[in-house]
């Protein structure tokens, strides 16, 4: 059995069709399926069911994809581990993020690049939780940045990053008199504009006005937080959002920040990595970066916005 054969049928399973995948693998068509067929001779089971183009995995070849995928990875970690003793840390770290932390995530990237600058980063920064979590557990991430609650993570190991607090952001025009904090019911009479229902930062909006008895009816939804901003910064627009998105994502001139009064809206961020030991060179360079850049306590220092 050869890597090469292993690599060809995980890229098959992945892309369901022969011709992507010998492209994915920079091969012939003919190639990859060769390879294929040698490696169902070797393992005496069939893998593909082949037709005039392909038709799907075999039952058999749906149990192997998962220890293909876990003998290629170790196969990467330890070339990883050995690069490593000879030359310091090399390779690539996939790591995936999600969209609230796109404006943290270089609090934990740039230190670790930095202390590592042979090491390249792919950033990925439009999953969600779940699906870091099945990609870290596929073997196609080493590590995310995820809301880790409610989320299964038994067989994960969980760094926690920093805590996430809910802010309303206003234009000056719209206060009339509002200053430093604010209830949910006032901020509510405000014209709203919020993330797309059943995203996690508005769902963690909707649960506390629950608790109120209340509910949000904003006039403006999206799935962008540059597109509240920019709304907000007309002056006529308000919205809640995550405070640390305010570090990189700098409001317009005139927006104003206030704290919400009764129930808080604050959200753990974490970072995930596969639990199981000795693990990847570079996921645990990661983990100890995170430990020593002190995320947490960066963000709680004020980033130069109006704050009333």
């Amino acid at each position: 059995m050869q890597f090469r054969q292993l690599e060809y049928f995980v890229a098959l399973a992945r892309e369901r069709h022969f011709a992507r995948a010998a492209s994915a693998c920079y091969v012939s068509q003919p190639a990859l399926s060769e390879a294929i067929r040698k490696l169902e001779h070797e393992l005496k089971v069939p893998l593909v069911r082949r037709g005039r183009a392909f038709e799907g995995l075999t039952p058999e070849g749906e149990r192997l994809v998962p220890w293909a995928r876990r003998i290629l990875a170790d196969h990467d970690l330890l070339k990883q581990e050995v690069a490593a003793l000879q030359t310091g840390l090399t390779g690539e770290l996939r790591l995936g993020v999600i969209p609230a932390a796109s404006t943290t995530v270089a609090l934990l990237t740039d230190p670790f690049c930095t202390e590592h600058p042979l090491v390249r980063v792919q950033l990925q920064s439009s999953l969600r939780s779940a699906e870091i979590i099945e990609r870290i557990r596929r073997f196609e991430l080493d590590a995310g940045i995820i809301y880790p609650d409610g989320q299964d993570t038994a067989d994960l190991l969980v760094t926690p990053l920093y805590e996430e607090r809910h802010v309303l952001v206003v234009g000056s025009e719209l206060l009339t008199g509002r200053s430093g904090t604010t209830g949910w019911p006032e901020a509510l009479e405000l014209p709203m504009c919020l993330l797309n229902r059943g995203m996690h930062g508005r769902q963690l909006i909707d649960d506390a006005l629950a608790a109120l008895d209340l509910a949000a009816t904003p006039q403006l939804e999206t799935d962008s937080a540059v597109t509240l901003l920019a709304h907000v910064g007309t002056g006529r627009w308000a919205s809640i959002i995550p405070q640390t998105w305010l570090r990189s994502l700098a409001p317009a001139a005139g927006i104003h920040v206030l704290q919400l009064n009764g129930p808080s809206v604050t959200a753990r961020v974490a970072l995930v990595t596969a639990a199981a030991e000795p693990g990847s060179v570079l996921t645990r360079a990661l983990i100890r970066t995170a430990h020593a850049a002190g995320i947490d306590a960066a963000l709680r220092v004020p980033s130069g916005h109006a704050v009333d």
